[in-house]
């Protein structure tokens, strides 16, 4: 079966109209207008003529649908660039190993500076040598107590970066474009719906009864 596209139904959009259409003919029971659908003509029937009159149908709400067009193209492109390119990280590695690795050598070495000038300070204690080892390894200490403090601020501010208020801060635009998108669908379905729809049914039930009422009594002949 082929089904005719109106030139601005986009391929995405098809299953949403099928949709569309289904609900109408599953609820045309609550329609008085309606009330043929399965009597004088199968929902099959009126189906598969709604599929054949896509390109009508969908005009009578071709503003809505331009419309929803637009906000969904909107909220992509507002997607696309709040979404960061990928960057080469070779950079925040080499930053964060060095601020790892700082305190830890230098921890390292003031302790084997420490412990080396103390027990040559202890044995000799005139030896300028091991004053000198306790000199660095208080300096190397120094440099560690350093290290621990970058690394506790970068933790902090990474922590404060991720906070839950930032999160829904960043968060706020792309729920009021979703609602929009919302909105804007549902107004192109419900104009689809009345506009569209439910009037090319009621038109296809309409044409039968005429032909019925056309067609001779059974056994009459027409001169």
């Amino acid at each position: 079966m082929h089904m005719n596209v109106a030139p601005y139904l986009l391929t995405e959009d098809r299953a949403e109209y099928e949709r569309v259409l289904d609900d109408a003919l599953s609820t045309a029971h609550a329609r008085p207008d309606l009330a043929g659908v399965g009597t004088r003509l199968t929902v099959g029937q009126l189906r598969s003529m709604a599929l054949n009159a896509t390109a009508l149908i969908t005009t009578a709400a071709s503003s809505e649908y331009d419309h929803f067009v637009k906000v969904r193209e909107q909220g992509r492109v507002e997607v696309a660039t709040r979404v960061p390119a990928p960057q080469d990280g070779s950079g925040a590695g080499i930053i964060a190993i060095f601020t790892v690795m700082v305190p830890v050598l230098a921890g390292s070495a003031a302790f084997i500076f420490l412990l080396v000038g103390a027990l040559l300070h202890a044995i000799a204690p005139t030896v300028v040598f091991g004053s000198t080892l306790l000199t660095a390894g208080l300096v190397f200490g120094a440099v560690a107590a350093a290290g621990l403090l970058c690394a506790a601020a970068g933790l902090l501010r990474t922590a404060l970066r991720n906070s839950p208020t930032a999160t829904v801060t960043a968060g706020t635009p792309a729920t009021s474009a979703d609602d929009e998108l919302s909105r804007a669908r549902e107004a192109w379905r419900l104009a689809l719906l009345e506009r569209g729809v439910v009037p090319f049914l009621r038109a296809a039930l309409s044409a039968t009864d005429q032909d019925d009422s056309a067609a001779p009594p059974d056994g009459s002949t027409c001169v």
